[in-house]
């Protein structure tokens, strides 16, 4: 049985070179379709879990590698890793696989991996802190922000909120697919504010595909814009953003951006493209990943641990219980617009097997593929990643959120 989770939310842009990563995210490939039987079984299952504890003891870090290999082996991955968080902690883990294709360096449990747009989440809850402070509000506008680019963008865009950038409701048209913006992203050198800065005239100058707030179009570049933003009101990086606001209050020591590791050394996963039934490993570097510069919607790359402690927060938020941000703030993060099932870097559904509701996001970058689920009525997140990111590191992603949920029910 495929896909037992439902739709989720992943998105795609595919750049020119041919050794490049192939996506960013693809939102339009909602693959979520829910199955009655198996919601059905891991309903009860899960309602039953929830009687018991919040915090089970930690498995040990091998427990889920049984569950991975003959998935790793039946799609040909390099290498293929998961945790369950219960709570605040990760109570199972498991990596199994290879570092590089044709390389026997064993993948290890604190390995980094692309997690391309679950960046988005990420990304959101550090403007989210802005907010708080007053530095930004949700219905600033990007003329609020850059005055200067009055005349030089859309008439459209001037009226543009960051809570439509985020949540893909700018008018921004669909990027999963090169085109002009971002080849010229790729052309684009120089310190990373003034590129990103040179990114918003760039973006904001391409026709609306509709009227802002009208519509939901999954727009990588509109998260660009947001990170922007930000980066113009602190006169700081996203990426020091990053770091100071989210991933060193959270103690995620693992994260970092773009392809983990040193291209002359296997010291972290390669991530790998699919040619045929030829799998190839694609060393770090500038052609491993989507350009710099398009940096908030989706390059960030992290250990799953440091991945769930993230997890966990949201978890925690859901509940009104995190202390990063004010719960309202968490009730924004996490609330989608009228009439649309995308929050602000979550896919936002109804499903039984979460008690309700669940957020879920996947992310790659063509050579990547990864995708967190959250049952916050459960206190249940599941992550789960892959050096590979072709159609067969989807497939496994799925069948391994299956098996994930059926170690659940066999734990409780």
């Amino acid at each position: 049985m495929r896909q037992p989770l439902g739709r989720r939310c992943r998105g795609t842009a595919r750049n020119a070179a041919r050794s490049a990563p192939a996506r960013t995210t693809d939102h339009s490939r909602r693959r979520w379709p829910c199955r009655a039987a198996l919601c059905a079984v891991v309903a009860a299952v899960l309602t039953t879990a929830a009687r018991g504890q919040t915090r089970p003891s930690t498995q040990p870090t091998d427990a889920l590698d049984h569950l991975l290999q003959p998935i790793r082996d039946r799609h040909t991955l390099p290498a293929l890793a998961a945790v369950v968080v219960r709570g605040d902690a990760v109570v199972a883990s498991g990596a199994v696989g290879v570092r590089k294709w044709g390389d026997a360096t064993p993948v290890t449990p604190n390995d980094r991996f692309h997690l391309g747009s679950c960046t988005k989440a990420m990304t959101a809850t550090m403007i989210g802190t802005l907010v708080e402070q007053g530095r930004l509000r949700w219905e600033t506008t990007v003329t609020d922000v850059f005055p200067e680019l009055r005349d030089k963008i859309q008439p459209a865009y001037r009226t543009v909120t960051l809570a439509q950038l985020l949540t893909h409701r700018s008018g921004l048209p669909e990027d999963r697919r090169p085109g002009p913006v971002l080849f010229k992203l790729r052309t684009l050198q120089g310190p990373l504010l003034a590129q990103r800065a040179k990114l918003v005239e760039l973006a904001l100058d391409q026709e609306p595909a509709a009227e802002a707030g009208t519509k939901m179009i999954y727009s990588n570049l509109g998260y660009a814009v947001a990170g922007a933003m930000a980066e113009r009101v602190t006169g700081q990086t996203w990426e020091d953003l990053m770091q100071a606001r989210l991933f060193m209050p959270l103690g995620m020591t693992t994260a970092g951006f773009g392809p983990p590791g040193k291209p002359d050394a296997v010291d972290q996963p390669f991530g790998h493209r699919r040619v045929g039934e030829r799998v190839m490993p694609i060393a770090p570097g500038p052609l491993a990943d989507n350009p710099a510069s398009i940096g908030p919607a989706g390059t960030v790359h992290a250990g799953l641990g440091d991945w769930a402690r993230f997890a966990a927060l949201h978890l925690r938020g859901a509940r009104g219980a995190a202390k990063l941000l004010e719960p309202a703030t968490f009730a924004r993060l996490h609330a989608p617009p009228a009439g649309s099932d995308y929050a602000m870097g979550w896919a936002v559904v109804e499903r039984d097997w979460a008690g309700g509701r669940a957020l879920t996001h996947g992310g790659s970058n063509g050579l990547w593929y990864a995708v967190i689920w959250l049952a916050p009525q459960k206190e249940l997140a599941l992550l789960i990643a892959t050096n590979s990111g072709d159609s067969r590191a989807a497939l496994a992603c799925d069948e391994t959120a299956q098996a994930l949920l059926q170690y659940v029910s066999e734990a409780d």
